[in-house]
């Protein structure tokens, strides 16, 4: 049985969150399913939304990031 966590900056799904999580997730367990030959539902996927300041890429949070974007 397949587990994939997905770990995000919460920021980026803010809107529709359920919804895109939905789609995600459906996504991820099609793939799964078609390439190992399981059921979707033999597929787990969790979300973990991370806020933007507690996500860093490398040495900088993306909150950071966005802010020297502006």
């Amino acid at each position: 049985m397949p587990f994939v966590s997905i770990k995000y900056v919460a920021e980026n799904l803010a809107r529709d969150g359920e919804g895109k999580k939905n789609r995600i997730a459906d996504r991820v367990a099609t793939a799964l399913s078609e390439e190992m030959g399981l059921s979707k539902g033999d597929v787990w996927v969790t979300f973990e939304g991370v806020p933007a300041a507690d996500f860093y890429v490398g040495p900088d949070s993306v909150a950071a990031i966005r802010a020297r974007k502006t």
